[in-house]
């Protein structure tokens, strides 16, 4: 007997799963917002009912479709976050002690080297005398000060976590991993960074401390946004023996969300599709992270250039840290292949190769997010960590997939040693299972939190007995609305 949950997910249509952002189609519909905008006053009185009408005819067609997110909210972690917690532990003659810890919530965004920065803007006129576990990057003009020099007087510090190797007399709890923080989802523990810092000129009581402003969380890059601090109850802090239980003097939280399209201009990977029953190898689409600038050299390296190794060695001496990728067609600095590669009689095997084409970046504690409907008879995964994440109790469709420790948890730089692979064995479901339509392939991917470009639906490897398709693509789709649109206001 078919399961409630297999009825519904064999009635969604296809086209729910492979519909992706067009952002060629806001392309075309913003010069109809513009005209529509732009209309005349002297208009607006003969014409209300064709307006309204045209309104809603442009509205229903934008509601047809799932444009482009700028927002940090998340389908697969709608929790995820990275909360900063400033505890005062203790008052001093000027101030307070405070601990400042940093729990980054994300399943899978992890922030690696070179590591957070954290600053804020005081409240009135702090400073910081003393830290440990982590260092101010300035300390400010402190000229005032006669004999007790302070740690940083800037009205508007900026903090780094302190190197691993730091002496033990400035360390702190959960301090001094160089700004690296694991995901949630790979390693709890590490997830945390805190330093401890004393405060003075700041009033000594629960009403004279004024919250710091405008936080600033970079990891190294843009794409973190922090809302205000807000006080909340003070934590409480349990003694390894368990019997007592103390808490802060004062608390405040502050969250911080993460946005793709605040952190980069471009996606950061792209997806490419193969499979044993069709010879055609469906390849990122084009210029998906960028195009190839023939004017610019430095653009790019061919992977057959004799001067490779010298460009690469000269870029990581001269401490560029921007891009330096493999000339294709996508220039994407990942790009993640899923092959569909056998089909047995219950069975059905996928192999999965992540490529880095970026000859500046190592990837440490990379992780891999799928979206598929089979993941819930997901029987084996060879060479990665696994594991379902299910933020929607009613669905285990999405996977979380990481490298083994010490084994393949480091994507290395372009190059011979610049891939990981694995295979993934799924059991058949009969009431769902299918390899026409573009079935056994993903329907999202995304690399360390980003969301990947996906080829366009029409061009996925179809099996050999299917009929051609109709030419549907989504910059036609938008073209046909558009005028019809035009059509339905010239008809009036």
């Amino acid at each position: 007997m078919k399961t409630a949950k297999n009825q519904n997910r064999k009635r969604k249509p296809l086209s729910l799963y492979y519909l992706r952002p067009p952002l060629i189609f806001s392309a075309f519909l913003r010069p109809s917002l513009q005209i529509f905008l732009s209309i005349p006053l002297s208009m607006a009185s003969g014409s209300v009912n064709k307006l309204s009408r045209f309104a809603i005819v442009l509205l229903f067609s934008l509601s047809c479709f799932s444009l482009t997110s700028t927002e940090a909210y998340d389908v697969f972690d709608p929790n995820g976050n990275i909360t900063i917690k400033w505890d005062i532990m203790s008052w001093t003659s000027d101030g307070y002690v405070a601990t400042v810890s940093m729990i980054n919530y994300y399943q899978y965004r992890h922030i690696q080297a070179p590591g957070w920065t954290l600053g804020w803007t005081w409240a009135k006129k702090e400073v910081i005398w003393s830290m440990l576990g982590g260092q101010t990057t300035e300390q400010g003009d402190c000229s005032k000060y006669k004999a007790n020099i302070p740690h940083c007087c800037k009205k508007d510090p900026t903090v780094v976590d302190l190197l691993p190797g730091t002496m033990y007399n400035l360390q702190a709890a959960n301090c001094c991993k160089g700004g690296v923080l694991s995901s949630w989802a790979q390693d709890p523990v590490n997830a945390i960074s805190s330093f401890q810092l004393t405060v003075g000129a700041s009033g000594t009581t629960n009403k004279t401390v004024r919250l710091p402003k405008n936080f600033i969380l970079k990891a190294p890059g843009p794409g973190y946004t922090c809302g205000p601090a807000r006080i909340v109850k003070p934590t409480k802090f349990v003694l390894p023996d368990r019997r007592r239980a103390t808490q802060a003097m004062m608390t405040w939280n502050v969250t911080c969300t993460y946005s793709q399209f605040l952190a980069q201009k471009t996606p950061t990977c792209c997806v490419s599709l193969s499979s044993f029953y069709n010879d055609t190898i469906v390849n990122c689409p084009t210029c998906t992270c960028g195009c190839r600038n023939k004017g610019d050299p430095q653009s790019c390296i061919k992977a057959d250039s004799p001067h490779l190794a010298s460009v690469v060695s000269g870029q990581v001496k001269s401490g560029n840290s921007g891009p330096l990728v493999r000339c294709t067609s996508h220039m994407c600095p990942i790009r993640i292949h899923w092959h569909v590669k056998l089909n047995y009689k219950e069975y059905w095997r996928v192999k999965i190769t992540i490529t880095n084409f970026n000859y500046r970046m190592n990837y440490t504690q990379w992780n891999l997010v799928v979206q598929h409907p089979n993941f819930d008879n997901l029987t084996q995964v060879f060479s990665f960590n696994y594991k379902p994440l299910t933020p929607y109790a009613r669905f285990n469709d999405t996977a979380m997939l990481w490298g083994l420790k010490y084994y393949n948890d480091l994507l290395m730089e372009a190059g011979p040693s610049g891939n990981v692979q694995s295979e993934l064995l799924f059991r058949k479901d009969e009431s769902t299972f299918t390899l026409d339509k573009g079935w056994a392939f993903p329907r999202r991917i995304y690399f360390n939190g980003d969301n990947c470009v996906m080829p366009p639906p029409d061009s996925y490897p179809w099996l050999p007995s299917s009929s051609p398709r109709a030419g549907f693509s989504l910059p036609t789709s938008a073209t046909v609305i558009m005028l019809s649109i035009l059509l339905l206001w010239a008809s009036e």
